[in-house]
């Protein structure tokens, strides 16, 4: 660390933003070969919000950006680095994560910065990616305040009929982020942390962009391009031995027990994968909550709401210890135990 005193770092400020239409079970019910029955019991999804026609991965993370400088009163010309974690850039280039910035620096509100910025594409596992890596900037003194932002507009990239029921029925909208910041207190940040991956089953989940990006092995079908591919099986059994794993490397990692965490906050995929988790564990429901019923599977988008909720509610406070965890395309999977 640069100089004699330890730098720690807070997570200072935490937004959410959920689009305000509904898409229910009952509205898929009309679209595609299903039932409310059929989808809770496997997904533990009732309803998800789905973007109007206006909203975008680009307005919804500028809502939460401005929310987190707003609240936590830093001028735009203080923040040094803005994160976008999604698999829906709106092009190839500029980032989003730039044009947002220029939105902020037209609105008289907030104006210009020269904060560095990139989008991030892990997936599922991007904000807590982007996380760790907001907090090492931090911790070594290149940075001092970084915006880490999870927005996802999956609505369109499934294919709502019969043939897209297995992703159709999972996926949903929103954004979600926090400001990271240093701080004085050096007992503040990250206890432990891992970020993995295993390249080799990039297969199982997929949005090719032409007949090219199909892998070997893997059939071309008749959905559109731009629309997800996923072994929905091949993906569950994945998940639920590799979550419990991470959750055992991380706290061993921390040198602490299950009991001594405060909040467990997980990316929600299915309630079945989190169910199994809290058994393995022994994790009391209101250690591990669930909002998966309500906002379904926002990818990159899921940890930060959920921990925006649990914030906002007041359940999670200043001197918790909170575990995130994320696991996703690529396959990727990762974990952010924290000393708040």
């Amino acid at each position: 660390m640069p100089g004699s005193n330890p730098i720690g770092v807070r997570l200072a400020t935490i937004s959410h933003y959920l689009p305000k239409r509904i898409l229910s079970n009952a509205d898929l019910e009309k679209m595609m070969d299903t039932s409310d029955d059929w989808i809770v019991q496997r997904t533990g999804v009732h309803r998800r919000h789905m973007c109007a026609e206006d909203e975008s991965v680009r307005t919804m993370s500028l809502c939460v950006l401005k929310d987190l400088l707003r609240e936590s009163g830093l001028p735009p010309e203080e923040l040094d680095l803005l994160i976008l974690a999604t698999v829906g850039s709106s092009m190839a280039c500029p980032s989003t994560a730039c044009q947002m910035l220029c939105d902020l620096a037209e609105d008289p509100e907030f104006g210009p910065t020269n904060a560095g910025a990139f989008d991030m594409t892990a997936a599922c596992s991007g904000f807590v990616y982007g996380v760790n890596l907001a907090h090492g900037l931090i911790r070594s003194g290149q940075c001092r305040n970084v915006a880490v932002i999870g927005t996802e507009h999956l609505t369109k990239m499934v294919e709502y009929s019969t043939r897209g029921r297995g992703t159709a029925i999972l996926f949903g909208d929103g954004s979600g982020g926090a400001l990271l910041r240093a701080t004085d207190d050096p007992s503040k940040g990250l206890l432990a942390q891992s970020m993995h991956s295993d390249g080799t089953r990039w297969r199982d989940l997929f949005i090719p962009r032409s007949e090219c990006d199909f892998p070997d092995g893997v059939a071309n079908d008749d959905l559109p391009m731009g629309i997800m591919r996923m072994n929905g099986r091949a993906v569950f059994k994945f998940a639920v031995g590799t979550f419990g794993d991470l959750i055992a490397e991380t706290l061993e990692k921390a040198g602490l027990s299950a009991d001594d965490v405060d909040h467990y906050i997980c990316h929600q995929s299915n309630i079945r994968i989190l169910e199994a988790a809290r058994d393995r564990f022994g994790i009391p429901p209101e250690k591990m909550p669930i909002n998966i019923d309500r906002v379904g599977n926002t990818s990159a988008a899921s940890v930060p709401i959920l921990l925006s909720e649990q914030t906002k509610s007041g359940l999670i406070k200043e001197g918790d210890r909170v575990m995130m965890v994320a696991f996703g395309a690529g396959l990727t999977w990762t974990s952010s135990l924290w000393q708040l």
